[in-house]
C-alpha cells in the first residue's frame, strides 16, 4: 500500500518538475524561431481558393531591434486549375513592434514566383507572432499590404505555427 502512494507521489513530483521546467524554458527570450505556414487563400475564383504550405524563420538581429524574415511557400489549387507554383518571400531588418501576445514584424518584402522576382516583390508584409500565457510563441500569421500581393495572396492573414524556438 506504501509503495503505491510513493509512487503516485513520485509521478506527481515528476508531473510539476517537468511543468516548471518548460515554463522556465519558455520565459527565456528566443533570437530565433522557426515553423510551418499551412492554409488556404481567400482569393474568389471559380478554380477555388489555393493551398500554401510552407516553412519559414525569424531571427533576431543582435540587439538592433531587427528581425530577418523568410518563408519558402508551395501554392497548389486546392481543386483543379491553375498551376502549382512556388514563393519564396524575404524579409531584410523588419521593424519590431509589441502588440497584444506578441509581435509584428514589418517592412518591404522581396517575394520570388518559381524562383524569379515577382511582380509584387517590394509588398509590404507583417508578421505576427503571438501565443499565450505558457507557450509565448506558438502562432504566426502573414498579412500582405499591397494590391498586387493581395491579389495573390488575398487580404487575410495566412496562418501558421511555431515549431521551433532557439
Amino acid at each position: 500500500m506504501h509503495s503505491r502512494i510513493l509512487v503516485r507521489v513520485a509521478m506527481v513530483v515528476t508531473i510539476a518538475l517537468a511543468t516548471a521546467g518548460q515554463a522556465a524554458a519558455q520565459s527565456a527570450a528566443p533570437t530565433k524561431l522557426e515553423g510551418v505556414i499551412n492554409d488556404y487563400t481567400d482569393v474568389a475564383s471559380a478554380s477555388g481558393p489555393w493551398h500554401i504550405t510552407g516553412d519559414w524563420s525569424a531571427e533576431l538581429k543582435g540587439h538592433s531591434g531587427k528581425v530577418d524574415f523568410v518563408a519558402s511557400l508551395a501554392m497548389i489549387r486546392s481543386t483543379s486549375g491553375g498551376a502549382p507554383h512556388t514563393h519564396h518571400i524575404g524579409l531584410t531588418d523588419g521593424q519590431v513592434t509589441a502588440i497584444p501576445n506578441g509581435y509584428r514584424i514589418s517592412g518591404q518584402a522581396a517575394i520570388t514566383s518559381n524562383g524569379a522576382l515577382a511582380g509584387f516583390t517590394g509588398s509590404q508584409v507583417d508578421i505576427e507572432l503571438t501565443g499565450g500565457t505558457f507557450l509565448t510563441f506558438s502562432n504566426v500569421k502573414i498579412t500582405f499590404g499591397s494590391a498586387g500581393a493581395i491579389g495573390h495572396f488575398g487580404d487575410l492573414p495566412l496562418d501558421g505555427v511555431v515549431t521551433v524556438r532557439q
